[in-house]
C-alpha cells in the first residue's frame, strides 16, 4: 500500500479540464472540455510547474528522486493534456534531447507508474497523469476512442460496488485499473467525416 501523498489544490491544477466535484464524486478530464464553469485555471506553465513541484516533494518523501528525465517526461504528460503513447513521449524527447532511445523513456514511466503519477491505460496502450498527483486512489477510467481523452470517475462506492459484481461473477481483476471505453462529448459533437 502507498503512502498518502500531500494534499495541495495545485495538482488539481495540473491538466487542461480536470474538474472536482464536492463529495465521494471526483472527474477529471485528460483535454479541453466543457468545464469552463471551474474555478481554477488548467493547462497554465504555472499549474504544470505547481504539478511538477508537488510531484518533486512527493517523490522526496518517498525516498526517490525525480530525476531530470523523470520530470521532463512526467511535464510532457501534463502538457499533451491528454492519453499519451510512449513513442509521441520519445519523439517529444527527442526534440529536447536528441540521442533519447526507447528505453530512457519506458524507465521514466515504469517509474512514474510506480510512483503512482500516471495511468497506463491499457485499452489504448497509452499513459496519462493521474487526475490528482496528490491522492491517486484508482479510479474508473473512462476512455475515448476516438480522440485518447481520459476522464478519471471517483466514485468508491461504484467501484466497489462494479468489483463485487466481477468477484461474484468468478473473477479477479489483474491490476488495480478499470478502463471503460466511449466516445467523448467533443467527439460526439465533432461532424461525421464523410464516407
Amino acid at each position: 500500500m502507498k503512502n498518502a501523498k500531500p494534499t495541495a489544490d495545485a495538482a488539481r491544477d495540473h491538466s487542461p479540464g480536470a474538474h472536482h466535484e464536492h463529495g465521494t464524486a471526483h472527474v477529471h478530464s485528460h483535454t479541453d472540455d466543457a468545464h469552463a464553469n471551474h474555478a481554477h485555471t488548467h493547462g497554465t506553465p504555472a499549474s504544470a510547474e505547481a504539478a511538477l513541484a508537488l510531484a518533486e516533494e512527493y517523490c522526496r518523501e518517498r525516498g526517490e528522486k525525480l530525476t531530470p528525465i523523470r520530470r521532463k517526461v512526467l511535464e510532457l504528460l501534463l502538457t499533451s493534456g491528454r492519453a499519451t503513447k510512449a513513442y509521441s513521449l520519445l519523439d517529444d524527447m527527442r526534440q529536447i534531447h536528441p540521442g533519447s532511445a526507447p528505453p530512457t523513456v519506458y524507465r521514466a514511466l515504469d517509474f512514474l507508474l510506480s510512483a503512482g503519477l500516471v495511468h497506463k491505460i491499457e485499452s489504448i496502450n497509452a499513459f496519462a497523469v493521474c487526475h490528482d498527483l496528490t491522492q491517486c486512489q484508482h479510479g474508473i477510467l473512462v476512455v475515448c476512442q476516438q480522440c485518447g481523452n481520459v476522464t478519471e470517475l471517483h466514485q468508491p462506492a461504484l467501484r466497489e460496488a462494479l468489483v463485487a459484481q466481477i468477484e461474484n461473477a468468478g473473477y479477479r481483476l489483474a491490476g488495480d485499473g478499470i478502463e471503460l471505453k466511449g466516445l467523448c462529448s467533443a467527439c460526439q459533437a465533432a461532424p461525421a467525416t464523410g464516407s
